[in-house]
């Protein structure tokens, strides 16, 4: 069920979704999200849908927020995934110390994380903190965030020896690396920090004791950012479909003598696209709810329970793969051409999937803890 809170972003962002689409080639040209954009999605709530009701935000469940990303992302892949990343500030941060955690919102909720999860960095200990140098890839929205996280190697000895460091834009370089093939307007570049000093308290363990008790919290942080991560694949398959299902309407193919839409193949190839994407939302939302009554009720994630939500989503996002791939083929030679949404479409759901997090041997680490075998959970 939709939240109220969630009722009134989605309706925020709806009468946005028709200038958001025809934008789409000015956001991949430009390669990051316009700053009236920003502006525009902060003021729909966007960026507080997560952050706690004590602390100005919207504190939506996970499957609202979730519908918010999708409505989005049907928009445009390189929207939902851009908002997806930022509004996670209040997940992460509520694994630093409370004090921390209320400065980061002490002037409101509107907050936006940036950064990368991939540990390419070092973190040496010195007094009263740690001196920070990397290197990291992958900074979605880093032109407009307001806080970096840079996932280090704490080089003591220490185990487990990765630890968080969050910066200011002001100790960050970003270095113009996002010249890509899908989800071109997330502005995704490198960011280097040379000899930057991190007070401890602007630092965390990734899987640590949250500083706040709220249901969001309580949710294993790869399965609540794979979640949110379908939803966005959600949106980009659905807005595939639509946009086939416009497209047969007018267009005659080559060498026929009827619109594609008159087509039994075409009629055939829509039809069960539709169900297997109706077939992966359900099972995406139904996990989402399970996912929620477990965290609200204060019950312990078990490893199985972990495990088949990584594989819900792997498997979702490659069947919403798939679901793109057939909107594309029988779209014909005319989805090629730039000023076809169906093309960027397609670049964006295959650039997701090349995520980390539903890689396909995410399956076998599934299977494995399924068939009670003893497996690593920190990266479940």
């Amino acid at each position: 069920m939709q939240s109220t809170e969630g009722n009134k972003i989605i309706e925020a962002i709806r009468p946005m979704a028709p200038s958001i689409s025809a934008g789409a080639d000015e956001i991949e040209q430009e390669r990051r999200l316009p700053l009236d954009l920003v502006a525009q999605l902060t003021a729909a709530g966007c960026f507080r849908a997560l952050v706690p009701r004590s602390h100005g935000g919207a504190e939506l469940d996970l499957p609202s927020q979730m519908r918010v990303l999708e409505e989005l992302a049907r928009a445009d892949g390189s929207v939902g995934w851009t908002v997806m990343i930022g509004c996670a500030a209040p997940v992460l941060f509520g694994l630093l110390p409370r004090k921390t955690f209320d400065a980061f919102y002490a002037d409101g909720p509107n907050v936006i994380l940036g950064g990368a999860f991939n540990p390419t960095g070092t973190a040496t200990p010195v007094d009263g903190g740690f001196k920070a140098t990397g290197r990291w890839t992958f900074a979605s929205g880093c032109q407009h965030c307001h806080w970096f996280l840079a996932n280090s190697i704490v080089d003591d000895g220490r185990e487990p020896p990765m630890r968080t460091m969050v910066l200011p834009p002001s100790d960050v370089e970003i270095v113009d690396t996002w010249s890509v093939s899908g989800l071109c307007g997330t502005g995704s570049h490198d960011f280097v920090v040379n000899d930057v000093f991190v007070p401890a308290e602007r630092t965390f363990q990734l899987g640590g004791e949250p500083c706040l008790d709220a249901p969001l919290l309580r949710i294993p942080e790869l399965s609540l950012s794979t979640l949110m991560l379908g939803s966005v694949a959600m949106g980009i398959a659905r807005a595939a479909l639509e946009d086939v299902t416009t497209m047969a309407a007018k267009k005659v193919p080559a060498f026929t003598r009827g619109a594609l839409a008159s087509n039994p193949l075409f009629q055939y190839q829509l039809g069960e696209a539709d169900a297997r994407l109706r077939a992966a939302r359900g099972l995406l939302f139904a996990d989402a709810e399970q996912v929620w009554a477990t965290a609200t009720s204060g019950v312990p994630f078990t490893p199985e329970h972990r495990a088949k939500i990584r594989a819900t989503v792997t498997w979702v996002t490659k069947t919403a793969a798939s679901v793109v791939d057939t909107a594309y083929n029988a779209g014909g030679g005319s989805v090629i051409y730039a000023r076809s949404p169906l093309q960027r479409r397609f670049r964006d759901i295959h650039a997701l999937t090349q995520h980390f997090a539903v890689k396909q041997d995410t399956f076998t680490q599934a299977g494995a803890v399924l068939a009670g075998q003893e497996v690593d959970l920190t990266f479940l």
